[in-house]
């Protein structure tokens, strides 16, 4: 069984490589990195906050482990 605490810092971790990756993204769409980081970030809470839920509930399934 995996901890909370594991879960949310794997959570953080990939939230600052994925939302790295988004700002880069929206960059070369809107050129203006003002208006990139606004989006990007409200992109990151609420992918973090989905996947910590996402992470959380396969935790508590038994489906594939041993």
């Amino acid at each position: 069984m995996e901890t909370k605490t594991r879960s949310l810092v794997k959570t953080i971790l990939w939230r600052i490589i994925a939302t790295l990756v988004t700002w880069v993204v929206v960059f070369v769409f809107t050129g203006t990195a003002v208006e990139s980081l606004k989006i990007t970030l409200v992109a990151a809470v609420a992918s973090m906050t989905a996947y910590y839920v996402h992470e959380r509930v396969w935790n508590v399934v038994r489906w594939g482990k041993e």
